[in-house]
Parts: structure tokens; C-alpha cells; sequence
């Protein structure tokens, strides 16, 4: 019966659920978001880091380095790192945790709905606040910060990266088929089917990770009505129905008609797909610059080395968004538990966040701050200093990743009828219709 349940199992029943914050949130939350300068000594200890990325990935690497200069001032400190690579898995975790509130001292999220009510509830604390006390506010980039706050403009994540995404090209296939980079995204259709009569593949797409495809969606409604859709549409205030929505189906099925995307693209995973541009084989890759090693330098196969570059999102007509922006991520962010926060902690944080940057722009990463210099290396061609040089040109607006933004069974079903959308097994109508249901079933009302 309900009443005999333990609360314990009851939170781990519910964890999938970002409902399962409000009623299984554990002990009363007491730590106050706000108080980013804790009294008391600064006691070394072990603190830990539940995160989400590659284990020999620049943050990582940075990241123990950097705790291993902090431990020779601090003996007795560590930093534990909690790691799960596995997104999916990792996702699972973080909320089980947080349901139990037994969440470590660091932690990452993206700016879901579910971190949302985390914030809610006081239990992160209020990253605007700690770096302005540190004195490093004015070094990040706008569109990193822009990129870890919540849509009413709180900040409770840190960004560890930053990356631009764009639309890598083989200029010698568009040649072929005598054809120029297109302007707007509605120059994608004809684009594709004239590429396609010339026997190319149009776009190279990793449509067995689905949020690739998502990406596409997300276009046309941030060049016609801003950032502010997909909020609007995930707290009920937007339909797919708007015209926005209506704009973005009806696009992604043009795409579909066009023969955009290589055959069987749903079953098409990431080195798959990368290898039909990377091989000569697909005109246009849409990826971020964590891939500048592999299409900016002389792992590049050189038989279309001298034929890639790459062009920014296009516009549409009528755009409400500037062309400098475009979906500039700052990775998943790092949260800070309030309710384990103290004075070393603090301390860390300080010491860490003033030295990362450098050490993580030497690895020839673009830093989420303005005050450091990616390293270009040795076997890098134009193309590598033209992106880090474009990452200061880019506005503060940036398309949000769809997949970050709605709640999970929403996107589960928007990524199935994505696919269905593009291969043309439904038309645009149906696919509005199905989605705004989708909508109405999994809001909180």
C-alpha cells in the first residue's frame, strides 16, 4: 500500500520524473543559494564531482591537474571525480541522486527542466553571484553564461567550454554540381537536389543519435522568432502549431523531399557519418569545433583537405536574430551544491577557475573566457585560426539545443516523428498535430 512505502524507494521509483524534485527532495533545504562567501576555515578534505565527459578529455585533464596543484597547498585534499561518459546513464545517476539529496559537492547538468526545479529548491548555488565575488565575471563570454541560464535568467552552472557550430562544406562537390553556399535555409532544397542530381550525397547526418536531426528543427524557429520559442513552447506559451513550428515541420519535411540526407540515415551513427564528409563522399557536415583536430588540421584526409571550409547558420526572411548568431554551446555546465558548500569548496573553486582557462586553451580548445589565447597547433590549416577567431564575433543569442530544453518524454516522442517527418512517412500536419498533444499530455498541468 502507498502509506507503507519508505520515502527512499519511493524517490528512486520516481527519479526518471523531474516531479519526483518536489516530492522526494530529502531534508529540508537550509543552505542559502545566495551565500557565496561561507565563514570559517578552510579544512582540506576529499570533494567530489559527479560529471558527464570523456575521461581523457581536456576538462578532465585540466581539472585533475589543476586539483593536484591545489592538494600540494592543501594537503588532505583530493577531488573525487564521479565519472559517467554514457549520457543516458549518466542522466539516470544525477537524477537518483538529487531525488535521494545525496548529490556530491560539484555536479553537471544542462539547463533542463529538471535542473530547473533543483534551483527551485535552493539546492544550486547562484553562480552569478560567486563569480562576480571572485572577480571573474567580466572574463567569460556572454554566449557561454547566456548558455547555462535558465529561461527567467538565473545562472547556477559553469561553463568548462566553448564551441561554435557550423556547417563544414567540400567546396570542390559544390562545384560539381555548380552550386553556391546557401544564403537562407530555404536555398537548402534546391541545394540539395541539385547536389543530388550531380550523384552527391547532400548532407552527411548522424540520425542514429537523433539529436543531430533535432539540431535542424531548432533553425528555423530561432532565425524567425528567437531563443524565446522553445522556452514558450516548453512552458505551454507556444504551439507547434505557431507559425514558427508550422515553418520548422514544414522545412524539415522539404529537406526530406529534397533527399537531404543520405539513405538510411536514421541507422547512421557519428564516425559513420563524419566519415562520408570526411572521405569526400557528403557535401555538408553540420558539426561543432570539438572537431577542429579532425577537420581543421592534417588528420584530414588531404585528397579534400584544400576542398573543406565552412559557413555559419544561414537566415530566413524576416529574421528576428542577428547572422553572427547561431548555436554556440558551452557544453553541459557544472552546478554547485548548495547544501555542501563551505569554505573549501569556495577556496577550490576560486584557485580552479582562474587557472583553468589557460591550461585549458593550451590544448587548442576555445576557452568560455575572453582573456586567454587558444593554442593553434603545429598541423592545424587556415581553417583552425579562422574558427577560434570567429568565436569572437559571435552574438550573445544562441539556438538552443532542443534535446537540453524539453522534458524527456516530449523529446523521446519529437525524436521518433522527426524521423518519420523527414522521411516523408508523415506529412507536416500530422507531425503538429502529434506534437502539440505530445505538449498538452506532459505539461505540469
Amino acid at each position: 500500500m502507498p502509506i507503507t512505502i519508505p520515502k527512499t524507494a519511493l524517490c528512486a521509483a520516481l527519479t526518471a520524473a523531474a516531479l519526483a524534485l518536489t516530492s522526494c527532495s530529502g531534508t529540508a533545504v537550509s543552505a542559502d543559494p545566495t551565500d557565496i562567501d561561507p565563514e570559517g576555515e578552510v579544512e582540506a578534505r576529499e570533494i567530489s564531482w559527479l560529471l558527464s565527459r570523456p575521461a581523457d578529455g581536456g576538462v578532465i585533464t585540466a581539472m585533475e591537474q589543476i586539483a593536484e596543484e591545489y592538494a600540494k597547498d592543501h594537503p588532505g585534499f583530493s577531488l573525487n571525480l564521479i565519472t559517467t561518459p554514457d549520457r543516458p546513464s549518466y542522466i539516470q545517476k544525477y537524477e537518483t541522486l538529487a531525488a535521494a539529496n545525496k548529490l556530491p559537492e560539484l555536479f553537471d547538468t544542462d539547463a533542463t527542466p529538471f535542473a530547473q526545479k533543483l534551483a527551485d529548491q535552493g539546492r544550486m548555488l547562484d553562480i552569478d553571484l560567486l563569480l562576480k565575488d571572485l572577480g571573474l565575471a567580466d572574463d567569460y563570454r556572454e554566449a557561454a553564461l547566456n548558455y547555462q541560464r535558465f529561461d527567467d535568467g538565473s545562472l547556477h552552472m559553469v561553463p568548462f567550454e566553448f564551441q561554435l557550430e557550423f556547417f563544414w562544406y567540400n567546396s570542390a562537390l559544390l562545384e560539381r554540381a555548380n552550386v553556391e553556399v546557401p544564403k537562407t535555409l530555404d536555398d537548402f532544397p534546391q541545394l540539395c537536389r541539385d547536389l543530388r542530381a550531380a550523384g552527391v550525397t547532400p548532407i552527411a547526418l548522424d540520425g542514429q543519435d537523433q539529436w543531430p536531426l533535432e539540431r535542424y528543427l531548432a533553425y528555423y524557429p530561432f532565425r524567425m522568432a528567437g531563443p524565446a520559442y522553445v522556452q514558450d513552447l516548453k512552458n505551454g506559451e507556444a504551439k507547434f502549431a505557431d507559425p514558427a513550428g508550422r515553418a520548422a515541420a514544414e522545412w524539415l519535411y522539404d529537406l526530406g523531399q529534397a533527399g537531404c540526407f543520405q539513405e538510411d540515415f536514421s541507422s547512421t551513427g557519428y564516425a559513420d557519418a563524419q566519415g562520408l564528409f570526411t572521405s569526400g563522399k557528403a557535401a555538408i557536415y553540420n558539426i561543432g569545433t570539438w572537431e577542429l583536430a579532425n577537420l581543421a588540421t592534417d588528420a584530414l584526409d588531404p585528397a579534400v583537405r584544400g576542398s573543406v571550409d565552412y559557413f555559419t547558420l544561414p537566415t530566413v526572411d524576416g529574421a528576428v536574430t542577428d547572422d553572427n548568431a547561431y548555436v554556440t554551446p558551452s557544453g553541459i555546465g557544472m552546478a554547485v551544491n548548495s547544501q555542501t558548500y563551505d569554505p573549501l569548496v569556495r577556496d577550490f573553486l576560486a584557485y580552479a577557475l582562474e587557472r583553468y582557462p589557460e591550461m585549458y586553451a593550451s590544448t587548442g580548445a576555445l576557452s568560455p573566457t575572453t582573456n586567454v589565447e587558444t593554442s593553434i597547433p603545429e598541423n592545424a590549416t587556415d581553417l583552425y585560426p579562422k574558427a577560434v577567431k570567429q568565436a569572437d564575433e559571435v552574438g550573445a543569442d544562441s539556438a538552443m539545443p532542443w534535446d537540453t530544453q524539453l522534458d524527456p518524454a516530449t523529446n523521446t516522442r519529437l525524436q521518433q516523428e522527426l524521423t518519420l517527418l523527414v522521411q516523408g512517412d508523415i506529412e507536416p500536419d500530422e507531425f503538429i498535430e502529434t506534437m502539440d498533444n505530445t505538449l498538452a499530455e506532459n505539461s505540469d498541468g
